[in-house]
């Protein structure tokens, strides 16, 4: 491995396997060395310099030679070229081609990691410039062939830091058939109308394949121009849009839809806060400032709750779980992190961008056009062997069938959201189900329960979006949108695309035979898929250096927290106060031996019966921050009485240690309760690393008092006022 580095393709040949049965192999050849830069901090070690890599992927530190530190001080962040690729008896050696920064400097870690994660964070010159030639208002001309809505109260619904805004909606009570429901329009900006297939703007575009979203910092799909400008719905000026118009019935379901280009006027951009205190009181001093709009508010709100009634119907998952917001100050410092509560604003919004994708998805499949659809398919078969081991260990009465549907894992999450454990039975539920994708082959959204789903509302900030959008008015002009010929997929893609092909339903069935066109739909959906994931990595990359900065403040300190996660080396902890997590690891648990129970997904002490699973209410200290490694280590504070006294009563008779958690008394917390409609994205998130990093660590001391001899003296203590003494000899 010494003559390779990080994303290197190599040839490799198995020359064993360990005694886990896992091949181990060998580099037999170095097919193609990465051109990728590498970022790290300049250093110089006896008058040799030298670039320690950020990135803990590359083994080894890079040695520059004294005429190729360019500007760069010792210290200082920055990216290098190889000029030499490492060899078996010799290091890499490259040149300075960029100076960062010092490592505390504000957004240094937004620099990092847009440039590690191979992020595009500057828009071309040709790009720029076509967006200087775009007009700043909506010309007459552009108004041609569309319906004018500018006497419709639409609105947009967003949170208070956003700048850009895809969509506004619209509702009014009207007959569907003979009974009653609702008009409801959602209205989405026009990408399309400015952004042509193949220009400069279009081809960055489809290199980013989406917004970033970091703290305090957006990397922006579009030049700002058009995503802060021309193409936000901003209020009280004109702007064109996609609309999707449909009629509600009172079981909420769409009656009938039709999508048409328009131009639109926002009334007013409300906030979901401020939307939320008007529905909770429609005479308080928010609803008096928008007295003419609250009608339709109330109205949006009917409708809201006709489709959550269709989605309960429906069967689709909606677990309750927490996300968090980092609050910086003007520094880039964090001064708090706090959860993310979700109101029925946010959620009236997101009831009707879904009623508008599935309308969208539906379109495009009457219609036999080629185009994007956002899949999530179902558990694997091991995931679902694992899920049903885990409901069977905790002795639960529910299970899931061979073929399950979304309605078996809601009925599930339902039926234990008031036990002392939800929190690790719905991250359990959250385990077993699969990435979303964008592909061009729909096979149904089973989180949400839909036969066919894609991304319609978010063309500013997603490319699937604006292909969709351009494919609806293909169909409107009963033409056929071609994509232009795209680049060969990448290593990212390549992957996605061995996923796909490995879902076949019968092997021995030959793949069918896919014209270029669906190739070239195949490629775009590989390419955005791959890019999404890389956009989420690099932004819980930088949270979790954030949080790792942030915690270095509180070395030593002590905080209660619930177990996250258990695994062969540790037990993850979300403190409550901070949601940071870290590792408390195996050997900070006290002197005995655990052992991971896989089916409970649970630590044990084998002599305590002490149990650390997901859920379990513990107290720790912050005893290690590694910011390079973005790990942070915490140390199990004995807070004795609880943990010691229930094991006791185990040992003693008192109850089994085999009686399922919730029977037990167990201490566990159900978390702060959040409802998140967007099962897919956090499918994806469960699959990433939280801010102490997910992975093996023995940092952090032992720590200096263990309860175990306090232990073994309480329960021999009890055993012998109960006149029994044990004839067998402690398990070492």
């Amino acid at each position: 491995m010494r003559a390779v580095l990080h994303k290197d393709r190599v040839k490799a040949r198995i020359v064993r396997h360990d005694r886990k049965n896992r091949p181990e192999g060998r580099v037999t050849e170095i097919i193609e060395r990465s051109s990728n830069p590498i970022i790290g901090r300049l250093l110089q070690e006896s008058g040799v310099w030298l670039v320690a890599p950020e990135d803990k992927r590359y083994g080894q530190d890079v040695l520059i030679p004294k005429g190729a530190t360019g500007t760069a001080k010792s210290g200082q962040i920055v990216v290098v070229q190889l000029t030499e690729p490492p060899a078996l008896f010799g290091q890499p050696v490259g040149r300075v081609k960029e100076v960062l920064g010092e490592i505390d400097d504000p957004g240094m870690e937004i620099e990092i990691a847009v440039r590690k994660y191979g992020v595009p964070h500057e828009f071309s010159d040709a790009a720029l410039a076509l967006a200087r030639t775009l007009p700043d208002t909506v010309r007459p001309a552009d108004k041609k062939h569309r319906v004018d809505l500018s006497d419709v109260p639409l609105v947009t619904i967003d949170g208070e830091d956003a700048r850009d805004f895809d969509d506004a909606v619209y509702c009014e009570p009207a007959k569907v058939g003979r009974g009653k429901g609702w008009r409801l329009l959602v209205a989405i900006a026009d990408v399309s109308h400015y952004v042509e297939t193949g220009s400069a703007i279009d081809v960055d575009a489809y290199d980013r394949a989406t917004s970033v979203y970091f703290p305090r910092r957006v990397i922006p799909m579009l030049p700002e121009k058009l995503s802060n400008g021309l193409c936000s719905l901003n209020p009280n000026v004109e702007r064109l849009c996609m609309v999707c118009d449909m009629l509600v019935n009172a079981k909420g379901e769409v009656h009938a839809y039709q999508f048409y280009p328009a131009v639109m006027f926002s009334h007013a951009r409300f906030t979901y806060t401020e939307v939320a205190a008007i529905l909770a009181n429609t005479r308080g001093p928010e609803a008096a400032q928008r007295k003419a709009l609250v009608p339709h508010l109330l109205d949006l709100h009917d409708v809201y709750q006709a489709l959550l009634k269709e989605r309960s119907v429906r069967g689709a998952v909606d677990f309750e779980t927490t996300e968090t917001q980092i609050v910086c100050d003007d520094a880039g410092r964090i001064e708090k992190i706090v959860p993310r509560t979700r109101n029925v604003a946010h959620r009236l919004i997101e009831e009707a961008m879904l009623a508008a994708n599935v309308c969208s998805a539906d379109y495009i499949s009457q219609s036999k056009h080629v185009g994007l659809f956002r899949v999530h398919e179902g558990p694997t078969p091991e995931k679902k062997d694992m899920l049903r081991n885990y409901l069977k260990a905790i002795g639960l009465g529910l299970s899931i069938s061979d073929d399950p549907s979304p309605s078996e894992f809601q009925q599930i999450a339902v039926a234990t959201k008031d036990r002392p454990d939800a929190q690790q039975i719905h991250s359990m539920l959250l385990r077993s189900m699969q990435q979303a994708i964008y592909t061009p082959m729909n096979n149904g959204h089973f989180g949400l329960a839909y036969e066919a789903y894609t991304h319609f509302t978010s063309p500013i900030r997603r490319y699937p979006d604006l292909l969709v959008h351009r494919v609806i008015k293909a169909i409107l002009n009963q033409t056929t949108y071609q994509l232009p010929s795209l680049p060969t997929p990448g290593e990212a893609e390549a992957k996605l695309s061995k996923r796909l092909a490995s879902r076949v339903s019968d092997p021995t069935q030959k793949p069918k035979k896919v014209s270029v066109d669906q190739l070239a739909w195949l490629a775009a959906g590989l390419h955005c898929s791959a890019n999404e994931r890389r956009a989420d990595e690099a932004s819980r990359d930088v949270e979790a250096w954030l949080k790792c900065k942030y915690m270095r403040e509180h070395l030593g300190e002590e905080f209660g927290g619930v177990v996250t996660a258990a695994t062969g080396f540790g037990i993850f902890v979300t403190l409550d106060a901070m949601y940071v997590e870290g590792l408390v690891h195996i050997t900070e648990l006290g002197g005995e031996y655990f052992r991971f129970d896989e089916a409970r997904q649970e630590l044990r002490g084998e002599r305590t019966g002490i149990r650390y699973a997901i859920g379990t209410r513990v107290r720790v200290q912050v005893s290690r921050v590694d910011l390079d490694g973005r790990k942070i280590d915490f140390r199990l504070v004995r807070e004795g009485e609880e943990l010691l006294t229930r094991a006791m009563k185990d040992k003693t008779g008192g109850r089994s240690t085999d009686l399922p958690e919730q029977e037990r008394g167990a201490n566990r917390s159900a978390g702060e309760a959040r409802g998140d409609n967007r099962v897919d994205k956090r499918a994806d998130k469960r699959s990433g690393q939280g801010a102490g990093g997910r992975g093996s660590s023995a940092g952090g001391s032992r720590a200096s008092v263990s309860p175990i001899q306090a232990l073994k003296a309480a329960v021999k203590k009890s055993a012998g006022s109960a006149g029994r003494k044990s004839s067998k000899k402690p398990r070492r």
